[in-house]
């Protein structure tokens, strides 16, 4: 079996981690939409949520590539880890991050965030944060979080159609 490989981001990264992404997502995606109101998700994806997460990740590559870090066997991307730092808290923020469907239980989703909790650290952060969403398809998120001594705090958004 190849090492996994934790590199910075580098642009020819790009497309395979958009790819990435977006099969990362692919199981979780119609779980969120039965678990939210039609209007809700159909305002987030008017154009369904492929269109939206690859943009979004597109522009968060593109916004801060140096703080991105790509997980890599036989040197292609099988993971990304996309971080934020927040001095005015002096937390660092787990941005992003995704394990290709074909990798996971692999150990790539821990040893990305203990990189993220490294460079964090040696950013002089005395936190890191992680957000998700508590619908059943973020539920193995969650569990991964959580055994990597993640404290939830529970978060209420509510939405009114207009």
């Amino acid at each position: 079996m190849a090492m996994t490989e934790i590199r910075p981001y580098a642009p020819d990264h790009r497309d395979a981690v958009l790819d990435l992404v977006l099969r990362a997502w692919q199981d979780i995606m119609p779980r969120t939409r039965d678990a939210v109101p039609g209007f809700v998700y159909d305002n987030f994806y008017p154009e369904g949520w492929q269109v939206r997460q690859r943009r979004d990740v597109a522009a968060l590559l593109e916004d801060d590539p140096a703080a991105s870090w790509v997980a890599l066997k036989d040197d292609l991307p099988v993971g990304i880890l996309c971080l934020r730092a927040h001095p005015e808290d002096r937390m660092g923020e787990i941005h992003l991050l995704a394990v290709d469907p074909a990798h996971q239980r692999q150990g790539i989703g821990t040893a990305l965030m203990a990189r993220a909790e490294e460079i964090l650290r040696d950013l002089g952060l005395q936190m890191v944060m992680v957000e998700t969403v508590g619908d059943s398809g973020h539920a193995p998120a969650r569990k991964a979080y959580e055994g990597q001594g993640f404290k939830p705090w529970p978060v209420a958004r509510y939405f009114k159609k207009l």
